[in-house]
């Protein structure tokens, strides 16, 4: 019973630790394990793509019922990220919302396997509910996490990485569904009992992993921790109130927009080459999906690579800018070269997403924490645009002309790189951070205004004389 009291969960949140300062060798290990949990929800993500279209031709619904799995699924992450993960977040710490992330997914896991015996759409997608929910308590803690845990400098490069086995998990879903969900179709009882066996491997194997996390020795930041590195980088905007954050707001408000509009997309993925490409069976789709995820998968690395000598917003504005772009042809075109508009469209897709969590949560500090609840809870996008895609292409009865919903969220996410592009008050606190030595060094410089990390702290408050310095209220 000694490990397990050894093993508490419980984390303060007022006490400077060292893991503000890790240094790149020392923040591979707790990386790479989370990165993980980015490979599987790219994986459930991609099964969700996969199954919009299986459950069109099993179950024989519409493509604006089918919508249910999406709007479930991304429905979830607000309760989650505004909800009971961001409070177990702020109260125990980081390793408790992975380990209740990832029961949750599993709990959810199992739950699917008695309502896909019975051929239950509602139940199924009660069940994607749930995993909905644990699968956004893990992006709640993960996405802060990868960007805090090593040195602020590396923050975009480090989430873009980590997003980019996302990526490999949506790739590796449409390829297994392509052979599994749909080499049985109709009123077939193989066509179902499939998925079945998928979900139940599912289940396993989060709650090995949960285990894992449990007992791994992952450092613990703290709003302490963040607090400091906004302040030592001189990119802090928390002196402010948490409701005068607008550019996290905007950051949020941006994430909801081209979430919806990118997971339309690839909901809509097999439908859209079925219906402009004469003759190709869902089985084929799937696999072009997959080779479309696959280019996504590419981005991201390429995007990381790009990274490393542009500055991150730039390579944010560029990448935003020629979705809206090679989207836009997509309504007119049809065959090979409509698709292949959806296939570059992916391709940009690709950093999308993770930036905006990093660029979003750039000078937040001490507000971390709670900003990466909203910024996650923009995800509920994939909740919202799905079914009105699902509407317009029922009434036109081709999916083509309904890719004028994607690039209307487009354009209104796009604001977003314009301003932290060619706005100060939101381009400074980028460029700061970016320029920051913490963790690059063994000793921070004192003009930085480090503090040991043996100093240990356990309250902070802002002085207003002197903006945002850390002071010790009490001691152990």
């Amino acid at each position: 019973m000694a490990i397990f009291k050894l093993m508490s969960l419980k984390q303060g949140n007022a006490t400077r630790t060292s893991a503000a300062e890790l240094t790149l060798r020392a923040s591979i290990y707790p990386l790479c394990l989370v990165t993980v949990l980015f490979f599987l929800w790219g994986f459930s993500y991609g099964l969700l793509d996969t199954l919009n279209k299986h459950f069109q031709n099993t179950l024989h619904i519409t493509r604006a019922r089918s919508s249910g799995l999406q709007a479930a699924y991304f429905g979830a992450y607000p309760l989650a990220s505004l909800g009971h993960a961001n409070w177990i977040l702020r109260n125990y710490g980081f390793k408790a919302v992975f380990i209740w992330g990832l029961c949750l997914y599993g709990v959810g896991a199992l739950i699917a396997w008695p309502c896909i015996l019975h051929r239950s759409f509602g139940g199924f997608c009660a069940a994607i509910f749930v995993i909905g929910n644990g699968l956004g308590s893990l992006e709640t803690a993960a996405n802060p996490y990868i960007t805090i845990c090593g040195p602020p400098k590396y923050s975009e490069l480090r989430i873009n990485f980590s997003q980019a086995f996302n990526g490999i998990g949506t790739v590796v879903a449409p390829v297994l569904g392509s052979y599994v969900f749909f080499k049985y179709t109709g009123d077939s009882p193989q066509a179902l009992q499939n998925v079945q066996w998928v979900y139940l491997a599912i289940a396993v194997f989060v709650f090995l992993l949960a285990i894992v996390f449990y007992f791994s020795p992952i450092p613990e930041i703290t709003d302490a921790d963040m607090a400091f590195q906004a302040d030592a980088t001189h990119a802090g905007t928390d002196i402010q109130p948490f409701w005068k954050q607008y550019r996290l707001f905007h950051a949020t408000f941006a994430q909801f927009c081209y979430t919806g509009a990118q997971v339309a997309i690839a909901s809509y993925f097999i439908n859209y080459v079925i219906d402009t490409r004469p003759g190709t069976s869902s089985s084929l789709a799937a696999q072009f999906l997959a080779g479309a995820q696959g280019g996504f998968a590419m981005g991201r690395f390429l995007g990381v690579l790009l990274m490393r000598f542009i500055r991150p917003r730039y390579v944010f504005l560029f990448y935003m800018t020629f979705c809206i772009i090679f989207i836009a042809p997509a309504i007119t075109l049809r065959g090979n070269t409509g698709m292949a508009m959806l296939y570059v469209t992916l391709f940009f897709e690709s950093i999308i997403f993770p930036t905006i969590v990093a660029l979003g949560m750039r000078g937040l500090g001490k507000y971390s924490k709670r900003g990466s609840g909203f910024i996650v809870g923009g995800v509920c996008g994939g909740a919202v645009v799905p079914p009105i895609l699902g509407t317009v292409a029922d009434k036109y009865k081709n999916t083509a002309p309904a890719m004028a919903v994607p690039l209307a969220f487009f354009i209104a996410a796009w604001s977003y790189s314009l301003a932290v592009n060619f706005v100060p008050a939101y381009r400074e606190p980028v460029d700061k951070n970016g320029e920051a030595t913490i963790g690059l060094n063994n000793v921070a410089n004192d003009e930085e205004g480090a503090i040991p990390p043996q100093s240990e702290k356990t309250g902070i408050e802002r002085s207003e004389d002197t903006r945002r310095e850390v002071h010790e209220t009490s001691k152990f």
